[in-house]
């Protein structure tokens, strides 16, 4: 004989609570990071991007946690608190898998294509990978909430979006934004959860 019980996940509420605690916490990292460059002179902007130079690699590591004074650390953290927010409600583990691999291609892409004489530095490539995510998510993996989500989030930041991959301004990375899109669209395709099945449960005889 044998008997099933379903797999417990971790409840909406946890997830949502998880996804509440960390994003507030991971822009407030941004901003004292940003408070330590200013106090030491803007002297951690060195360790960004510099495109093809093999003395730099840290710079594709390093990028998405340095930025070009408060301004710009301002205008990355409110998507970055919605995008990662909505991207965590799917698994802490996840979450930051995702955003790894997102980090990861936009500091390789720039690094292999930004303008010499450069430096490349921001949170915005890995904002636009997780704005990706957010939309394709919940298609792929057939969740009508995370299907609203994705709708919703196109249409209040589709058009910016669009404007932030087209090469508009000589002073901001398109690039990097264009690369952190298709990241985030490949990585939902990647991460895509399959359908859970019950486990099988051999009582002892």
């Amino acid at each position: 004989m044998r008997t099933t019980m379903a797999v417990p996940e971790w409840s909406r509420t946890g997830r949502a609570k998880a996804a509440a605690a960390l994003m507030p916490a991971w822009v407030a990292l941004l901003w004292l990071i940003e408070a330590v460059d200013y106090a030491a002179g803007h002297a951690l902007d060195a360790y960004g991007i510099l495109p093809r130079d093999p003395d730099h690699l840290i710079g594709i590591v390093a990028h998405p946690w340095l930025h070009f004074g408060f301004e710009h650390v301002a205008s990355n953290s409110v998507p970055l608190l919605v995008f990662g927010f909505m991207a965590a409600l799917g698994g802490i583990r996840r979450f930051l898998a995702v955003s790894a691999i997102v980090s990861i291609a936009v500091g390789v892409g720039a690094w292999l294509v930004a303008p010499s004489h450069t430096v490349g530095a921001g949170a915005s490539g890995l904002v636009y990978g997780l704005f990706g995510y957010v939309v394709v998510r919940g298609f792929v993996e057939r969740k009508p909430l995370f299907a609203l989500a994705g709708l919703t989030t196109a249409a209040v930041w589709g058009s910016t979006a669009l404007f932030g991959v087209l090469p508009t301004d000589s002073g901001v990375g398109w690039y990097a934004h264009l690369i952190g899109l298709v990241a985030g669209v490949v990585t939902a395709l990647y991460f895509r959860r399959p359908a859970r099945r019950p486990a099988v449960v051999e009582p002892a005889v």
